[in-house]
């Protein structure tokens, strides 16, 4: 099947499947923080940006830029907690699934 540049493959539930992926990679990464007692200087900005991902993702239309700021705000503050980091590469790759940032405007 040939797809018009930029249509994007709907799921049989009629759901962009790189949303639903990227609701299930917030989602658990959220239940691994709420299930990590220890806690961090910067949970509440993990938390977040969890949030504004998933908000994000729920209007069905994420901008890239915008995911991958999200990504490494959340990066940057679950970083060093090693009990996170499979749910942090979940992620990272949900985002990815969204394509890469767009270049760099030209100076």
């Amino acid at each position: 099947m040939l797809r018009s540049v930029g249509q994007r493959r709907v799921g049989a539930d009629g759901v962009d499947p790189r949303v639903a992926e990227l609701r299930a990679a917030v989602s658990r990464l959220r239940r691994e923080l709420a299930g990590h007692r220890p806690e961090f200087v910067d949970r509440g900005i993990a938390e977040d940006e969890l949030a504004a991902l998933d908000a994000m993702a729920v209007s069905g239309a994420p901008e890239v830029w915008r995911l991958r700021r999200s990504l490494l705000l959340i990066a940057g503050a679950v970083g060093s907690v090693s009990a996170l980091a499979e749910g942090l590469t979940a992620l990272r790759r949900a985002v990815e699934l969204f394509g890469p940032p767009p270049p760099p405007a030209a100076s």
